[in-house]
């Protein structure tokens, strides 16, 4: 497939809303916030006041020291007994989503109490949590003894969740094979098991998959007008304008009833294909068939002007908007900040976050992170202090992200008084430092000379929090101690390690002493964060 140049972009995308008069009707500006289509929900907000967060915190704890199948976690957890409630059982899984086996042996030990019995959403998060842990055939087994006990309602959602934990895992066979086990189970795949199974391969990018499957059985369902959308946003999504026009012209020579979200889809799929003239083509006959279109058709041209480096495009869309009473939503917004700020327009970048405020738009982490970077990459430390407290004053909670950049900065130019202000801040904050940030710290004093004591200290602290650091963390540290010709700091830091409550940390105390090789991390031990220090 052939893909127009960026230059070929920019001229149509300058043209859109400049060489065609628009309808004078203003429709409903309501918020559109697709930016795939939205996933089916699976789980009822609990309804009971939340537990204690001193004791969610204690047994998560508990959860990420006694990872490993040798681990007697049901000592450990046996003090909690009388404290447990399906709502705090909830509360641990959802912040131990990544820790698969030791999420479900906490599962069934809570399960074995006296006179408690799971929520049907404890029963869900658990199966996300085994698949995002890759822990498939645990999940067969539980879906099994879930059957045999009839301890919970093996419905529709489940299945879902279990599609989406193949597709993470790009499995999408087995995603597949697990539609046509539904029966096994009692259930009757409906087109809304079939469009989640499309929706979550498309989104994994496993769109060929979900094709061949979709013409294989189209047959034996009604497809609707969302799955065939899903199908056409899902080429685009890599690339694929044709095969999208194809599943498109499939839809309308089917009859179904094609509404803008479907004119959507294939305007997103075109543009990101590089086809930005055939989508402003079918854009100018959407009124003619009675769509009106709506402020995620606009964005979408914003999104390719900005994918061009067309920001003067993009704008000119923006205007457009404006005039029949469309508000972008934040995605949008961000686009072009993001944009204005890679080509130094910082400040076009505030004016942007200013209207977002003007227009009840209200800027996510996102939005002021896109700024942050650009003052931090310049070192400009009074001007990301400042962002930061705006993101106070605008009721924003920083994230990982913005802490992360702003100590970075502020250690390489040496302002440590301000580098021990933020961390007490956003300890103040109720943020707690995650192994990223942490190694943020370690990795930036151990390159500035006489702040070796001080790398150490953070190092001990993120121990003493339970908190497995990265194996290049240790090795950094490791090795910047020992050739400043302190070898028994090594030995002191190792020993501490070894003492720790934490599984995790004392098998890291190996790489502390130099037996790299005496060790085997996981994904979740080992994580890619690191690409934030």
């Amino acid at each position: 497939m052939a893909i127009r140049s960026f230059s070929h972009q920019t001229k149509t995308i300058n043209r859109l809303f400049t060489t065609t008069t628009l309808s004078s009707r203003s429709p409903n500006p309501k918020l559109i916030s697709l930016h795939f289509l939205k996933p089916f929900s699976s789980q009822s907000q609990p309804s009971p006041a939340p537990p204690s967060t001193q004791l969610i915190n204690d047994i998560s704890r508990i959860l990420s020291d006694y990872r490993s199948p040798r681990h007697d976690i049901v000592s450990a957890l046996t003090p909690f007994s009388p404290a447990i409630t399906t709502d705090l059982v909830e509360q641990v899984l959802k912040r131990c989503n990544n820790l698969g086996f030791s999420a479900h042996r906490f599962f069934l030990w809570a399960k074995n109490l006296p006179n408690f019995v799971h929520s049907k959403d404890s029963y869900h998060i658990l199966i996300d949590i085994l698949g995002r842990s890759k822990q498939f055939p645990l999940i067969w087994d539980f879906l099994g003894e879930i059957k045999d006990s009839q301890s919970c309602e093996i419905s529709s959602e489940i299945f879902w969740v279990i599609f989406n934990g193949y597709s993470r895992a790009n499995l999408p066979s087995d995603a597949i094979r697990a539609f046509n086990n539904m029966v096994d189970y009692g259930i009757k795949p409906s087109v809304n098991d079939l469009d989640q199974l499309l929706y979550v391969l498309c989104k994994r990018r496993h769109v060929r998959e979900a094709q061949l499957f979709f013409d294989k059985i189209k047959h034996e369902y009604n497809p609707s007008v969302k799955s065939y959308s899903i199908l056409v946003r899902g080429w685009g999504y890599i690339g694929e304008s044709k095969e999208a026009q194809k599943v498109f012209d499939e839809m309308l020579v089917r009859g179904c009833c094609v509404d803008v979200h479907a004119y959507n889809s294939i305007l997103e799929s075109l543009c990101k294909g590089g086809n930005v003239e055939e989508a402003y083509r079918l854009f100018r006959g959407m009124r003619s068939k009675g769509l009106e279109p709506d402020a995620f058709t606009y964005s979408i041209f914003i999104h390719a002007a900005c994918n061009a480096n067309d920001v003067h495009s993009a704008f000119r869309v923006l205007d457009r908007m404006k005039r029949y009473n469309l508000v972008p939503n934040v995605f949008t917004y961000n686009a072009i900040i993001n944009r204005l700020c890679k080509n130094d327009k910082i400040d076009e970048a505030y004016q942007l976050l200013d209207e977002m405020l003007e227009r009840e738009v209200k800027p996510d982490v996102w939005s002021y992170n896109a700024i942050l970077a650009f003052h931090c990459n310049r070192l400009e430390v009074n001007m990301a202090t400042k962002l930061v407290s705006r993101m106070d004053q605008d009721s924003c909670d920083p994230d990982r992200h913005t802490y992360n950049m702003l100590l970075k900065m502020l250690i390489r130019v040496g302002r440590f008084d301000r580098v021990t202000a933020q961390w007490e801040k956003l300890e103040s904050n109720g943020f707690h430092p995650s192994a990223s940030t942490y190694a943020v710290m370690v990795h930036g004093l151990c390159r500035k000379k006489g702040k070796l004591e001080d790398a150490c200290r953070y190092f001990e602290m993120m121990v003493d929090d339970g908190i497995p650091p990265y194996s290049s963390t240790c090795e950094l540290l490791r090795n910047k101690i020992i050739g400043l010709g302190f070898p028994e700091q090594v030995d002191i830091l190792a020993d501490k390690m070894e003492r720790s409550t934490s599984c995790t940390i004392q098998d890291l105390s190996s790489i502390m002493r130099g037996n790299r090789k005496d060790i085997k991390l996981t994904k979740e031990e080992d994580s890619s964060e690191e690409s934030d220090y």
